[in-house]
């Protein structure tokens, strides 16, 4: 099996992943939850050498984020989780390996902290939000599994009306970049 096949490439659904092109590919479903569940089913049954993440997201209107602009994720931050840090983590960084393979690949595109909330509009201290990047990187942190997330913008988290959110575009634009992101991650794992 070459490197490519033992990347995991995960998105909540289908419309959000390339066709794979020796790569594993996982619909996790909507939600940190399902995120989190699927992803930990789909390490303990394929063993991959590492995760990427991808899918779309919103950006707060003050970020200067524009759908479809892509973003890479410095780390997942968990803005529904309520407790101490010492009862359950609240944030889980990218592979710093993956993200430098990230980087190279995507040079140019911002590099932000991604927001993780069950609902729209549910996030704070970020300027991306999306609905399953914690669970996915927690799951693979939990499984000692190098992860990173890469997401298109879809939308302005505070724009309400959905018939002006760009998700044909952000779909476009995230199918498009995960081969080139696939293949850039390649010669990280081991």
């Amino acid at each position: 099996m070459g490197t490519q096949g033992r990347i995991l490439v995960v998105a909540a659904t289908a419309r959000e992943l390339a066709a794979p092109d020796g790569w594993i590919t996982l619909v996790c479903g909507v939600g940190p939850v399902e995120s989190a569940a699927a992803t930990a089913a789909a390490i303990a049954e394929h063993h991959p050498a590492a995760i990427l993440h991808v899918g779309i997201a919103g950006a707060r209107r003050s970020s200067g984020l524009e759908p479809p602009a892509l973003v890479i994720g410095a780390s997942s931050l968990y803005c529904d989780l309520g407790v101490p840090e010492r009862f359950a983590p609240r944030a889980v960084p990218a592979s710093p390996d993956l993200l430098a393979a990230a980087r190279r690949v995507l040079p140019g595109v911002a590099v932000r902290t991604i927001g993780t909330s069950a609902r729209v509009g549910g996030t704070s201290g970020c300027d991306v939000e999306a609905m399953e990047g914690f669970g996915v990187l927690r799951a693979a942190q939990r499984s000692g599994v190098p992860a990173i997330e890469v997401r298109a913008i879809s939308n302005a988290v505070e724009e309400p009306d959905r018939t002006k959110w760009r998700f044909d575009d952000a779909f476009a634009a995230i199918a498009e970049a995960t081969p080139l992101l696939v293949a850039g991650i390649a010669p990280c794992v081991r």
